[in-house]
């Protein structure tokens, strides 16, 4: 079949074409990506400006604090947009390229979710091992695996989504470019292109979310025998990740590991991957972590004191 293409740009149709209630989406995400910035900024700042930044944990942290701010950020400022202009186009190429940043940002995170939960596993179950295991080298190793993985990931997605003839439809029922969405306006059969991304994304997603659940409950094993004070350590640390996993994989989940067709409580499940786990991962980490605390205490008290002895 020739792959042909008459679609120059797309219309999403976002959360909702109410005005009043997208005056009220539109404040209520503003609020949350200005809370995103704020606190992943901080946790960045926070850790970088500290001793926190030589320990491994606190080093991949850094990382997915960052992670977050560019996967929210490509979705977030269009959708701020759209809710406030009277216009929702997106241009062919430039939906490709949300596309692609993306799966790219939401691979680093997933794997970067991967190797922390790596890490806890080595520092709890093999703690002589451990600084051999996860020292800088590594950590900068796993860092860059992370980044290959993704890019290998969104590109295959963005191949079987770029090879797609539309003709037709160029209405998007999502408030960003997604591959669902995409293979509903598509004017061929799409059976074959929708498992290979149930299989690229959907079974992806799967099969770390078992790894990283058998990881914690290997952590959970370990320390039934330690002293308790370690162990509720280790259960604090350890809860942290697993909220994250949790109200990060959950509705990625229910996205991708379906058949290729969409639903309108997709938009709904996405907000919480997309907007609202970024924004909640910097508040899990401070108020679950002493040493995230201590950190944000030291750094912050001493800046205010520079800036007051500036002053006077």
């Amino acid at each position: 079949m020739e792959n042909y293409n008459n679609v120059t740009e797309f219309a999403l149709l976002g959360l909702s074409q109410n005005k009043k209630i997208k005056n009220l989406c539109f404040l209520l995400f503003l609020f949350c990506y200005i809370a995103i910035w704020v606190g992943n900024l901080l946790i960045m700042i926070s850790i970088t400006c500290s001793q926190l930044i030589d320990q491994p944990m606190y080093f991949l942290l850094n990382y997915l604090a960052f992670s977050d701010l560019c996967y929210t950020s490509t979705v977030t400022p269009k959708l701020l947009t759209d809710l406030w202009a009277k216009s929702n186009k997106i241009s062919y190429s430039s939906c490709m390229a949300q596309l692609f940043a993306l799966h790219f940002f939401g691979g680093i995170e997933v794997f970067i979710l991967t190797v922390m939960a790596y890490d806890r596993n080595v520092a709890i179950c093999k703690p002589l091992y451990y600084t051999i295991l996860m020292n800088r080298q590594r950590c900068y190793a796993m860092v860059l695996a992370c980044c290959a993985g993704a890019f290998l990931h969104s590109f295959v997605q963005c191949i079987l989504t770029v090879n797609l003839p539309f003709c037709g439809p160029n209405e998007i029922d999502h408030y960003f470019c997604d591959v669902y969405p995409l293979l509903k306006l598509a004017c061929t059969d799409t059976v074959k292109v929708g498992i290979l991304v149930v299989a690229n994304s959907g079974s992806m997603g799967l099969v770390i979310f078992v790894v990283l659940m058998v990881s914690y409950f290997l952590i959970l094993y370990t320390i039934r025998s330690h002293p308790a004070g370690s162990r509720t350590k280790a259960l604090s640390t350890c809860s942290s990740h697993v909220t994250v996993v949790v109200l990060f994989f959950v509705p990625v989940l229910f996205t991708y590991i379906r058949p290729a067709t969409t639903f309108p409580e997709d938009k709904v499940f996405a907000l919480f991957y997309t907007i609202i786990a970024p924004m909640l991962n910097p508040l899990i980490y401070t108020l679950r972590n002493m040493e995230m605390k201590n950190a944000l205490r030291k750094v912050w008290c001493q800046e205010a004191l520079w800036i007051r002895r500036q002053i006077i």
